[in-house]
């Protein structure tokens, strides 16, 4: 299905059945996925799969002015007349306050960008890539006995959002991505794991060989493992680990959170010290190191950086169009429909603020440091934080670095609260990383509670 002509014909499909059935408002948001994937294992193919998928949610106002949602995957005309009169029906019983309206910024202009497609490549050439890595990784290191988790996926992804006012957009885009991830076994020793994670526009700019070495640098530093003491130690995180953490209490910048009073911060919160003044925090969904951005969100809003802390100071929360008039405010492009508009983070950029100078900061480097730990990777966050407490007890991969030299971790947990954390900053290096989620530099924190062994 050529997903450029499938959502013409959607929206002239939509505005005919919508007069059909005397629907006069309405929106639609939705999707359309065509994915190829590959997993190997010991040599062989263990799962390869294609697959293609569509997904629309509509609203639709009835004349009181209360709305109905519904969802559906049959997008062809008979689907979309079901979902439109479904959602028309439920419309009776939708919410009698806060009733959400198209967004304000729905026609506003996105600007144009290049396009954002690329040709999939053969499947065959995906088992292939995924079978040489395997192999490679297995001929790293004699301990590593096994690449249990991987996978190599292409995705094409069409979205688009429309409405009865004549709001129409439509965009598409394609990655490639492939994950890693080594078991190693070691007589008398615990096995230990490390992964790595590449993603790019198309297949033939995906970093194969570098997601091959970081994975098995990675595994091999993890064999060398100890236990450590627990106590208070200065903590650096990996620009992965701080950006996991971010986003396990993006709550803080929620406005659908600050209002349902899940969240650390207030309607009044705007203003207020609450990070070292070192830290910046934006959502950057256009970040040209996003591969999957987008240019708008699923109210049709246009998609844009918001800056959230500055220089340490909360500076502003992240709107859908409902709770940006609830707080009268902009919607800033991070809405998603659903029975209830929801809320909720694109792409954290994190980085050194213009605040960050010699007078109120010591620069600290790994190859001088002692008794230092670098986390890695954070697990467990469903289960170790509560967002709404600013609490968090996290499992975590890592080292223990003294003068450049690593010693592996053998368990360790990483506890404490996020508002005390975040003020506890004491160094954001210059130097950022694109990763899949966002973009981070490393980011040292003073005087973390660890807890090693006893």
């Amino acid at each position: 299905m050529s997903s450029a002509l499938s959502v013409e014909k959607l929206v002239s499909d939509a505005k005919e059945t919508a007069s059909k059935l005397g629907i006069k408002k309405f929106d639609i948001y939705g999707a359309i996925v065509d994915e190829t994937s590959a997993e190997v294992d010991s040599g062989a193919p263990k799962q390869v799969s294609a697959s293609n998928r569509a997904s629309i949610t509509v609203r639709v106002w009835n004349d009181e002015g209360t709305v109905g949602v519904t969802s559906t995957t049959n997008i062809d005309r008979v689907g979309l007349e079901l979902a439109l009169q479904s959602a028309h029906e439920a419309s009776f019983f939708g919410a009698k306050e806060n009733i959400p309206d198209f967004s304000p910024e729905a026609i506003a202009d996105i600007p144009a960008r290049e396009p954002q497609t690329a040709p999939q490549t053969e499947i065959e050439q995906l088992v292939e890539t995924l079978l040489g890595a395997e192999k490679e990784l297995l001929n790293a290191h004699p301990a590593i006995a096994g690449v249990p988790y991987n996978g190599l996926s292409q995705r094409d992804l069409s979205r688009f959002y429309l409405n009865s006012d004549g709001a129409m957009r439509n965009e598409s885009s394609s990655y490639s991505s492939i994950y890693l991830y080594t078991k190693t076994e070691e007589e008398g020793r615990k096995p230990r794991s490390a992964g790595a994670y590449r993603i790019s526009r198309d297949f033939a700019s995906l970093d194969v060989k570098g997601c091959i070495e970081e994975t098995a640098e990675k595994t091999i530093s993890h064999l060398n493992y100890d236990k450590i003491k627990s106590g208070k130690y200065l903590v650096v995180f990996s620009p992965e680990a701080f950006l996991s953490l971010i986003s396990a209490f993006s709550s803080l910048f929620n406005a659908q959170s600050i209002l349902d009073k899940n969240s650390l911060s207030t309607p009044e919160s705007i203003g207020t010290q609450i990070a070292s003044p070192l830290l910046n925090v934006s959502d950057d969904e256009l970040h040209v190191g996003n591969i999957g951005a987008s240019t708008f969100d699923g109210e049709g809003t246009p998609t844009r950086r918001i800056p959230l802390i500055v220089n340490g100071v909360l500076t502003n929360f992240l709107h859908s169009s409902v709770t940006a008039k609830r707080l009268n405010a902009q919607p800033t492009g991070n809405g998603s429909v659903g029975a209830k508009v929801s809320v909720s983070p694109n792409f954290f950029h994190i980085e050194r603020s213009s605040a960050a100078n010699s007078s109120n900061e010591k620069v600290y480097d790994l190859a001088t440091v002692e008794n230092v730990i670098l986390i890695d990777d954070l697990q467990a966050l469903h289960a170790g934080v509560q967002a709404s407490q600013g609490s968090f007890s996290l499992p975590f991969d890592g080292w223990l670095v003294n003068k450049g030299d690593r010693m592996s971790i053998e368990a360790a947990t990483v506890a404490g609260d996020i508002l005390e954390l975040l003020k506890a900053i004491a160094y954001v290096e210059p130097e950022v990383k694109i990763t899949p989620s966002g973009v981070s530099p490393q980011v040292w924190v003073e005087g973390l509670s660890i807890t090693g062994e006893a």
